[in-house]
């Protein structure tokens, strides 16, 4: 007989990566507003983005990193450099509209669904 197939979600219903990317890139965007980070913090996730999209011809001088890694590595930076109250404050808020009910009148029920075979 032959074994079912799990049959479990690749991607978690919470967001996974592409929500982590859109809250990362909110929070930079933020960061990049708010008066309180050193404006020349500010440089860094920008430089990173223009090199990205205006390549420099270094690779000669660093061969292993890709462009993209660059501008990962610039973000990065950006928000361990920043204040780190800003960056608490920031994200916060920016988790806390994440999980609000569209109507919370509305009863929620915790199921799980079974394939049924029609025959």
């Amino acid at each position: 007989m032959a074994e079912k197939k799990s049959r479990n979600l690749l991607i978690p219903p919470q967001g996974g990566m592409w929500k982590e990317l859109v809250l990362r890139i909110k929070l930079i965007g933020r960061l990049l507003g708010d008066s309180r980070v050193n404006p020349l913090l500010k440089i860094l996730p920008l430089a990173g983005l223009i090199y990205w999209i205006i390549p420099l011809p270094i690779e000669n001088m660093l061969p292993l990193i890709d462009d993209a890694a660059i501008v990962f590595i610039s973000s990065t930076l950006f928000i361990e450099l920043c204040p780190e109250d800003v960056v608490r404050e920031h994200t916060r808020k920016l988790g806390s509209n994440l999980d609000i009910v569209e109507n919370p009148d509305e009863e929620i029920i915790d199921a799980e669904s079974v394939d049924i075979k029609e025959d």
